[in-house]
């Protein structure tokens, strides 16, 4: 690892840091250290870097803004990318959007009302970035990024930069060709709808006052913890079960929206699972549902799940 840090050292136009404690880039606030964090300012400092790391056999884990993921409290033994604040160029063009990865969905969908451009209402209030919203098909309040997204830039695990369009996307819930193929996402291109701004902004607004109205915002989350099974919703299946308010350790389910597990201060990630097991375990044997978890489980979780 020393000489892979060595030879990083020397690349322009990356940032790195060793030991890097995952709280600090995780929404949830939980997770223990990455033997070494990278935050590229350019595409091409990202591609540079991960020939790098390819040459030298090493496959870094890559997040975003850091929302829909669970860091193990052992840490990640090897390399972290972060594409989030750099990589965040947005340009438009008439009814299209081009971003980077880095962009956050928040910005973004500031930036398309702002040009009168409407379809990214409902990622205003989603705590992520483009990259990742990608990746999972992120969504809310009936709209998903399959809606916008007509074209994705991509690294890929070669080292090649490629494109998908389209029906190659692959989109389906929480699911896309990268979830799927894997690769980078580095850049993607919306098609958006005019609208008057006004129009659009008391959409946002509207979605806005909802999000504070029901979800926990107050606290460090991960957003929503659970699939949507089949016919269900995992926030109702958990309330109706009597576990709102179940808490292990810092970890609770939200008392305000059974869907969320926050972070009550100083939670860890075993707290987590814990409670994820046992909520699994009740809803599982009262309404025969399985539900699964919606976040990126990043580390070592041996020692915890069965």
């Amino acid at each position: 690892m020393e000489n892979l840090i060595a030879k990083l050292s020397e690349q322009k136009g990356i940032t790195l840091r060793q030991n890097a404690p995952m709280r600090e880039y995780t929404t949830f606030q939980i997770g223990g250290p990455a033997r070494l964090l990278i935050e590229p300012e350019s595409v091409d400092a990202l591609v540079s870097c991960y020939r790098i790391l390819t040459e030298n056999a090493v496959v870094p884990l890559v997040i975003g803004a850091g929302s829909n993921l669970l860091v193990s409290d052992k840490g990640i033994p090897g390399v972290v990318i972060r594409l989030a604040k750099s990589m965040s160029r947005i340009e438009i063009d008439g009814e299209y959007i081009t971003a980077e990865a880095g962009v956050s969905l928040a910005r973004l969908a500031t930036e398309a009302l702002s040009a009168g451009l409407s379809g990214l209402e409902f990622a205003g209030g989603i705590p992520g970035s483009l990259g990742g919203a990608v990746f999972m098909n992120a969504g809310a309040y009936g709209g998903e990024m399959k809606d916008v997204i007509v074209e994705t830039t991509y690294l890929s695990k070669d080292g090649t930069v490629a494109t998908v369009s389209g029906e190659e996307h692959a989109f389906g819930y929480r699911h896309s060709f990268f979830s799927e193929k894997g690769g980078i996402v580095l850049s993607a291109r919306m098609k958006l709808t005019p609208k008057n701004p006004e129009e659009i902004r008391a959409t946002m607004k509207e979605l806005s006052t909802r999000r504070r109205d029901k979800q926990p915002l107050n606290f460090p989350s991960a957003g929503s913890f659970f699939k949507r099974p089949e016919g269900h919703f995992a926030g109702k299946l958990i309330e109706d079960a009597g576990l709102k308010g179940t808490t292990f350790g810092g970890a609770q389910i939200s008392e305000k929206h059974a869907g969320f597990v926050i972070n009550t201060g100083g939670a860890t990630a075993k707290d987590v699972c814990l409670l994820m097991d046992f909520v699994t375990e009740k809803v599982q044997t009262l309404y025969g549902v399985t539900l699964e978890p919606e976040v990126r489980m990043l580390g070592d979780f041996s020692d915890i799940l069965q």
